[in-house]
C-alpha cells in the first residue's frame, strides 16, 4: 500500500469515525489528516492502521482506536503551547497529535521498547516530544506543573502526584475505573485540593502499573 492510499483511508477516518461521530474541532481533524497513523504500527499491521479499532503494538500493549484518540483530544481542550504530560507513551501516536496542535508533550513510558521505538519514529517525523522511562503514576515532578495531563491506560483512581504537578485551571483527561472497564473522565483543577469531574463515556483500556495503579 503506497502514501496515497494511506492518506484517501486517513481521510475517510477523519469522515466516517470521527467527524460523523461528532468531533467538528478544525485543529483536530486537521491533525488526524496530518498525522501518519500507519507508521505508529508494526509493518504486519499497517493495513488494519485506519480501521475503527484498537491495535496491539507489543508488550500487552495497545494504540487505541482513532476516535478514543480523538475524543480525550477534544476534551484535553488544547489551544496550542500548552504543557501536557502524558502518561502513557505507547505507540507515541496520541503524542504526535498533540505535537501537532502546538503543544509542549512530555511523556511517560514504562516499557523501554516501547519508548525507544515511539522517539525513533516521532523524531523521524520531527515531532519534539519529550520521553521518559519510569513510573508513569509519579508524573514527571522535574518538568511540572502543566496546563494539562492525558493518561492513556487505566487507572483507578487519579494520583496524587499528577494533581500536585497540574496547574490550578488546568485539566486532566483519563480512563478511571477498574482493569476490565472504566469511565473516560474529564476533570478541572479548581483548587489546591478539588477537581471538577465530567464523565464523558464508557471505555477499555489496559491498565496502568505502577506504585499509585495497579500491580502486575
Amino acid at each position: 500500500m503506497n502514501e496515497n492510499n494511506f492518506k484517501k483511508l486517513r481521510k475517510e477516518m477523519v469522515e466516517h469515525q470521527i467527524f460523523k461521530r461528532g468531533i467538528a474541532d478544525k485543529k483536530i481533524l486537521d491533525a488526524f489528516l496530518n498525522v501518519p497513523r500507519h507508521l505508529f504500527v508494526s509493518p504486519d499491521k499497517r493495513n488494519l492502521s485506519y480501521q475503527d479499532f484498537p491495535l496491539p503494538i507489543g508488550w500487552g500493549q495497545t494504540i487505541s482506536q482513532p476516535f478514543m484518540v480523538a475524543l480525550m483530544t477534544f476534551y484535553l481542550k488544547i489551544n496550542g503551547e500548552e504543557r501536557v504530560l502524558e502518561i502513557g507513551t505507547g505507540s507515541g501516536y496520541q503524542a504526535a497529535i498533540l505535537s501537532y496542535l502546538g503543544a509542549q508533550v512530555y511523556s511517560v513510558e514504562r516499557i523501554l521498547p516501547l519508548a525507544e521505538r515511539a522517539r525513533e519514529i516521532l523524531d523521524s517525523l520531527g515531532y519534539k516530544v519529550k520521553i521518559k522511562v519510569g513510573d508513569g503514576t509519579l508524573g514527571w515532578p522535574e518538568c511540572a506543573p502543566y496546563d494539562r495531563i492525558i493518561v492513556t491506560a487505566a487507572s483507578f483512581d487519579i494520583s496524587p502526584c499528577w494533581v500536585e504537578q497540574l496547574k490550578i485551571g488546568g485539566r486532566i483527561v483519563l480512563p478511571l475505573g477498574n482493569k476490565w472497564q472504566q469511565e473516560l473522565v474529564a476533570a478541572e483543577r479548581i483548587s489546591s485540593k478539588e477537581l471538577k469531574k465530567e464523565t464523558v463515556c464508557s471505555c477499555v483500556f489496559v491498565p496502568l502499573i505502577g506504585r499509585y495503579g495497579f500491580k502486575e
